[in-house]
């Protein structure tokens, strides 16, 4: 089975194309391999880079290729859609865009052309605490100004990829909550040169997961950063967050509607060739019709990403559209994997067919980055202006 490209252009249709050549020299076997080891998939990782993939949305005055968010979901979904995982590297397209945003043009000359080259890698976030959760404006990790250094010390959770990345884009708190005038003010962005600051006021500790995203817990301890790391102003970081997360969903979710073609192109094929009964499986109705509705799930999410990015990209702000299909597009894939999985039976479960991998990697999107029910709480109280419930 194959799906159609409508509604892309020819250059984004040959953009699609490449990722997939390049995918397919990264078969099953190599992320099965990887997912038993727990280990990091460098070596694509290093070709995505090569390709100029993830520097996709960097300005071409800095070494990218400037395309826009439409284009960079549609790497992450091929990336998906061909078995591999885009988590080890999604985190760079939609980090770089606070730096871009936000940073002073001196930051943006000294950062962005190694970033795109590959030779610094952006790859950690840090954001989430273990007592704040999804509330960001809870956070406690503190960053106190010195002369020209900030001193920070907390704890951060669940941050991917610190162990393989050469930057990160951390937040802390420069006022405390109970000072501040509004609970988003003193909320601080730092840029952390992890080179430096790991075993010298930094300690990773990896956490074990269900999926192989390389989690970790951070410790901060008199940790010192540079104030010329500063991310735009101080106290306004939490600001500069929100900027980014329209396109952070739209990306990211873009995976889940990979991995949703993804499982409905295994089941098809599955479904065709599976002979019980003397027929195929795939003529019974209780097969056909939960892959059929899968496939409409998964599309409809697809339509949604697409109004969402070009609105994005025209300079519109997609929250309502973001956020829809940041919802759709967690729960279509969970459809697909399911009614893959069903098809396969019994043979869904066995690692060599590679289904239950990918189901695990696909339910993540319920929770990270951000939870659903926070999606349809947002959705509920600032688009169909419902009350209050936090």
């Amino acid at each position: 089975m194959q799906f159609s490209d409508y509604g892309l252009t020819d250059e984004q249709k040959a953009l699609c194309q490449s990722v997939r050549e390049l995918c397919a020299r990264y078969p099953d076997t190599y992320w099965m391999k990887l997912d038993e080891d727990h280990t990091y998939p460098t070596e694509f990782v290093e070709a995505l880079t090569e390709g100029g993939y993830l520097a996709a949305m960097i300005p071409e005055q800095y070494g990218g290729m400037g395309l826009g968010v439409k284009e960079g979901s549609l790497i992450l979904e091929e990336i998906s859609r061909a078995g591999c995982n885009a988590a080890a590297s999604h985190a760079q397209m939609y980090i770089m865009g606070t730096l871009l945003r936000h940073g002073s043009e001196g930051q943006k000359e000294a950062y962005l052309p190694d970033i795109a080259s590959g030779k610094t890698r952006l790859q950690a976030f840090g954001v989430t605490e273990p007592d704040a959760g999804t509330d960001t404006t809870r956070i406690t990790t503190r960053a106190e100004r010195k002369g020209n250094k900030y001193i920070v010390n907390g704890r951060k959770v669940f941050i991917s990829r610190v162990l393989h990345s050469d930057l990160m884009l951390l937040l802390v708190r420069t006022t405390p909550r109970d000072q501040c005038a509004k609970k988003t003010d003193g909320i601080t962005t730092l840029l952390v040169d992890l080179n430096r600051a790991v075993g010298d006021g930094l300690e990773v500790t990896p956490i074990a997961t269900m999926v192989n995203h390389q989690t970790n817990e951070l410790v901060f301890e008199n940790l010192e950063v540079p104030v010329e790391n500063l991310i735009g102003e101080e106290g306004k970081g939490f600001r500069y967050i929100l900027s980014s997360m329209n396109a952070e969903r739209i990306l990211v979710a873009s995976e889940g509607v990979g991995d949703g073609r993804y499982f409905v192109e295994k089941a098809v094929d599955y479904a065709n060739s599976r002979v019980v009964f003397d027929r195929p499986i795939g003529q019974n109705q209780g097969i056909q019709f939960p892959i059929a509705r899968a496939y409409a799930s998964v599309e409809a999410a697809r339509l949604v990403r697409d109004r969402a990015a070009e609105m994005f990209d025209q300079g519109e702000n997609p929250r309502e559209q973001a956020n829809m299909y940041r919802l759709l597009a967690s729960e279509a894939p969970c459809e697909a994997a399911t009614a893959c999985m069903d098809t396969y039976g019994g043979y869904g479960y066995a690692k060599e067919y590679h289904i239950e991998r990918k189901y695990r990697e696909c339910r993540l999107l319920k929770t990270a980055p951000i939870s659903n029910n926070l999606v349809l709480s947002f959705l509920g109280q600032q688009v169909l202006g419902l009350p209050r419930s936090f």
